[in-house]
C-alpha cells in the first residue's frame, strides 16, 4: 500500500515517484482510497471564463497568480508553469487543462495529494471560485478582470489646486484624464479641503471652459426655493414669483453646474434632479413645457453619501448617478508634506512676498494639530500672520495665536440668592442662545438647513431664534 493511501494528508518527504515527469510511462500504479474521487462529473460547469487566474492563497508564494492558459502544470520542479517550493508539494504535482466543457484538474501521482474544496481527487472538474489544495498550498481560481490603473500625475498642480503628495498627485492623475470628458464628478471630503477649487479646475480643463460655470449651494438656499434655483419657475408659480425666472440648468446650458453640498439637497427634490441627469430634460416650477438642457454636473459634499444612503437620507439611485467618477479629497492632516508648498503659494498670493518663513515657523505649521479647517484654516492662519508681521514691521513670518474662549468653569457664575431652578433657567437660556447662534452661523442663516443638521423642527428653530433676537446672517461666536 502506498504512503498516500495509508495517510492521505501526510506531509512526509517525497518518494521516488516524484522524480518522474507528468507524462512518464514508468509511474507506478497506486491504490485509490475510499475517500478519493475518480470522476469528472462532480460540480462541472458548462464553460470556463475567458480569463482565469490561479491565485495562491497560502504558503511562501501567497499572493502570486498565474493565468490559466490551455494547460498549467503545478509542482516543485523548475519546468512547471507554476512553481511552488513548499515541502508538501511534489516535483510534478498536478496539471490544469482548459477544455470546451470547463476546467479539468488531474493529480500526477503526487505524494500528498490534490484536493478540491477539501475532497481529495485524482481527476475532476473545478469551478471558478473553488479552492484547490496542492499539498498544503491553497490555490483559488478566479475570473481575471482587466483593470485600468491610473498613475499619479507628474505635475504638482491641477489648475489652481496644488499638491506634491502622492495622494494629491493621484487625484490630479484622475482629473487630468476625466476633465476633458463630460463625465459627472463627485468630490467628497471635509470642509476646507479645496473641493470648490478642484471643481473650477475641472471646468477650466474641459471643452466647456468657454461656457458658464454656475454654482448652486444646496445647503445655503432656502428649502422652498431650492427647486426654483435649480430649474427656474414660471410667473405665479408660488407666492412671491412675480416674474418668470431661469434656473441653473437653463442658464448654464452648454456649460457646467456645480452642485455644492449636494448632501443637503432635500429628499423630495432628489428625484427631480435624478430625472434631469437621466433624461437631460426638466420643467420649471409651475410650468408645463419640457425644456432640454446640455450641462455637465460636478457635485461636492462634506458628508459621507454612502452612509447617508444607508440612513435613508439620500437616494441610492441619485448617488450612483452622481458618483460616475468619485474623488475623495484628503484632509490636510493626511498630506502634511504639502504644507510647505501651500505656504509659499499662499504667501505670494496674499502679498507677503517680502516675508521670509523661518524653519521653526514651517515646522510649527507642519506639526499643527489635526487641522479641522484644512487648507482654509491654513490660509486664515497665514493671512493673520502676514497682517501682524506687516503691522509690526517684521520681515519674518511667525505663527500668530489669538486668545481662545474662556474655560467652561469660568463661563458659570453662581449667585447664592437664586434657587436651583432660577440658576438653571438662566444657563439653559444662555446655552440655547449660543447654540442657535452657532448653528445659524454654520448655515449662513438658512433655518431649513440648520434644522436638518440639528434634527429639529424648522418652526421650533425659527421660534428659538426669534426669542433670542437672532437673525440668520449673524456670524458664529
Amino acid at each position: 500500500m502506498s504512503v498516500s493511501e495509508e495517510n492521505p494528508d501526510s506531509t512526509k518527504a517525497k518518494g521516488p515517484d516524484d522524480a518522474k515527469g507528468p507524462g512518464s510511462s514508468q509511474a507506478r500504479p497506486r491504490a485509490i482510497s475510499a475517500h478519493e474521487i475518480s470522476t469528472r462529473a462532480a460540480g462541472g460547469i458548462s464553460n470556463a471564463p475567458a480569463g482565469l487566474l490561479a491565485l495562491i492563497l497560502s504558503g511562501s508564494h501567497k499572493g502570486t497568480s498565474k493565468v490559466v492558459g490551455g494547460r498549467l502544470t503545478i509542482g516543485k520542479a523548475a519546468d512547471n508553469d507554476l512553481v511552488l517550493t513548499d515541502d508538501t508539494v511534489s516535483r510534478h504535482h498536478c496539471e490544469i487543462v482548459r477544455a470546451p466543457d470547463g476546467l479539468h484538474v488531474r493529480d500526477l501521482d503526487s505524494t500528498n495529494g490534490t484536493k478540491i474544496d477539501g475532497t481529495r481527487i485524482r481527476e475532476a472538474m473545478v469551478q471558478p471560485g473553488s479552492v484547490l489544495k496542492v499539498g498544503e498550498v491553497e490555490i483559488q481560481f478566479r475570473p481575471s478582470v482587466q483593470k485600468v490603473e491610473v498613475l499619479p500625475s507628474e505635475k504638482t498642480s491641477f489648475g489652481p489646486a496644488i499638491g506634491q503628495s502622492l495622494a494629491m498627485r493621484t487625484i490630479f492623475g484622475v482629473l487630468e484624464r476625466i476633465a476633458p470628458t463630460d463625465a459627472t464628478v463627485l468630490l467628497e471630503g471635509e470642509t476646507g479641503t479645496g473641493k470648490d477649487v478642484l471643481a473650477r479646475a475641472i471646468w477650466s480643463a474641459s471643452s466647456r471652459a468657454n461656457k458658464p460655470f454656475l454654482v448652486v449651494d444646496c445647503g445655503a438656499v432656502t428649502y422652498s426655493l431650492i427647486e426654483s434655483e435649480l430649474f427656474g419657475h414660471e410667473r405665479g408659480a408660488f407666492t412671491g414669483a412675480v416674474s418668470t425666472r431661469q434656473g441653473a440648468f437653463e442658464l448654464a446650458d452648454g456649460g457646467t453646474v456645480f452642485l455644492d453640498e449636494i448632501g443637503e439637497l432635500p429628499l423630495d427634490v432628489q428625484p427631480k434632479l435624478l430625472r434631469v441627469l437621466e433624461t437631460r430634460e426638466f420643467r420649471r416650477v409651475g410650468g408645463n413645457k419640457t425644456l432640454a438642457t446640455n450641462v455637465r454636473v460636478i457635485a461636492a459634499t462634506k458628508r459621507d453619501l454612502q452612509r447617508e444612503v444607508g440612513a435613508g437620507k439620500f437616494r441610492e439611485d441619485l448617488y450612483f448617478r452622481l458618483a460616475v467618477v468619485p474623488v475623495t479629497v484628503p484632509p490636510l492632516r493626511a498630506r502634511r508634506d504639502d504644507i510647505p508648498t501651500l505656504v509659499r503659494h499662499m504667501l505670494k498670493a496674499a502679498g507677503g512676498d517680502g516675508l521670509t518663513v523661518p524653519p521653526e515657523t514651517m515646522q510649527s505649521l507642519a506639526a499643527h494639530h489635526e487641522w479641522p479647517g484644512n487648507v482654509r484654516e491654513l490660509r486664515n492662519i497665514l493671512e493673520r500672520s502676514i497682517y501682524m508681521a506687516q503691522a509690526t514691521g517684521s520681515t519674518e513670518l511667525g505663527v500668530v495665536t489669538l486668545p481662545t474662549h474662556a474655560s467652561s468653569d469660568a463661563a458659570f457664575h453662581f449667585e447664592p440668592e437664586k434657587s436651583y431652578r432660577e440658576t438653571r433657567a438662566k444657563y439653559d437660556g444662555e446655552f440655547e442662545r449660543r447654540y442657535v447662534k452657532w448653528l445659524l452661523g454654520r448655515h449662513g442663516g438658512n433655518i431649513s438647513a440648520a434644522a436638518r443638521e440639528a434634527k429639529m423642527d424648522r418652526k421650533h428653530l425659527h421660534d428659538m431664534a426669534k426669542k433670542h433676537g437672532l437673525r440668520g446672517n449673524e456670524a458664529e461666536e
